[in-house]
């Protein structure tokens, strides 16, 4: 029997690429998006419902028709600093945006949601690698704005009978190892796109924001993870929900941890080229350091990273690079 995802921010990075490990897994694939932070030439592997999640008519309308068996969420804000600098758009879009979706999958009886979470709950560790019962201590706007939303789904599962696999990803990166979709964002803050345009552009130094941190080097040091295993890590949340598995959150990572200066260091040995770099200062909202400890989603869901070893993570994203340069 056929199964249908509604993907809200389909048109994304990470969105993109589980669409694509969707309709590979066998799901129909249905993408809802407003195009404001995606990109309509990502929207290969199903049809495109263009909307914005703020719009509870047409949510409500667009489910009606698609009649899904879940949902998919990726439609959000990402960027750190942005969340500070205007915190009340990260409020709006991630934490209404996704009140609205589940008043719609209310309407429409969709009992099951995948989401998209995210580390930033956690803030400032205080022990490594982080599990799920860290305490979750936002530092920024970006990471309540999801905080809210996990609860808000603990609180619909309690009062409403809606089953979820929230996710809390830690560093996203690479992409589709054949090199059909990448990481493309307007404008481009994140660490190995922009190294990577270091070592392409001769007229751009990369900066690295802060060397005073309480790492091996001083450089905030994150977690890793290939797009292509966050991928992996949906198709199993969606299997998981659908064969009747309880709301539970799941932290996707490696468990190990590489510095921004590493990052540099890989990016030059991937490519072959030299990377201009300067030391710049601390963006507001920065933790030292994110790593995972993704034991669970092993045991629960059967998920283990295969494609996340940083030179490979660099290598996919450096093929992606160089040919939409």
């Amino acid at each position: 029997m056929s199964k249908t995802v509604f993907v809200t921010g389909g048109a994304g990075y990470v969105g993109s690429h589980c669409c694509k490990a969707f309709a590979e897994a066998g799901w129909k694939v249905v993408v809802f998006d407003n195009l404001s932070r995606g990109w309509r030439d990502m929207v290969r592997w199903g049809d495109l419902i263009e909307g914005d999640i703020l719009d509870l008519g047409a949510l409500k309308a667009a489910m009606a028709r698609v009649k899904p068996d879940a949902v998919a969420h990726f439609a959000a804000f990402a960027y750190v600093g942005e969340s500070v600098d205007d915190p009340a758009i990260y409020y709006r879009n991630n934490s209404v945006g996704t009140l609205n979706i589940l008043d719609a999958m209310r309407a429409n009886n969709v009992q099951n949601i995948v989401f998209s979470s995210t580390c930033a709950t956690y803030g400032v560790p205080v022990r490594t690698p982080i599990d799920e019962q860290h305490p979750q201590s936002p530092i920024n706007p970006y990471g309540w704005s999801k905080f809210i939303v996990e609860k808000m789904l603990a609180d619909y599962s309690v009062a409403y009978g809606l089953r979820y696999a929230a996710l809390r990803y830690f560093n996203a990166a690479g992409a589709d190892p054949d090199g059909t979709i990448g990481e493309r964002h307007e404008p481009e803050t994140h660490v190995i796109p922009l190294a990577i345009r270091g070592a392409l552009k001769n007229d751009y130094i990369f900066t690295i924001f802060g060397n005073d941190f309480d790492t091996r080097d001083g450089t905030g040091l994150r977690d890793y993870i290939h797009v292509a295993d966050l991928a992996d890590a949906h198709c199993r949340a969606l299997e998981y929900l659908l064969n009747g598995g309880a709301s539970d959150v799941f932290n996707l990572g490696t468990g190990n941890g590489t510095t921004v200066e590493e990052i540099a260091a890989a990016v030059e040995y991937v490519s072959g080229k030299p990377l201009p770099r300067k030391i710049g200062p601390r963006r507001a909202g920065d933790p030292p350091a994110l790593v995972a400890s993704a034991e669970k989603a092993e045991r629960i869901l059967g998920w283990k990273p295969q494609h996340s070893d940083i030179k490979n993570i660099i290598a996919s994203a450096w093929r992606w690079h160089a040919q939409e340069r």
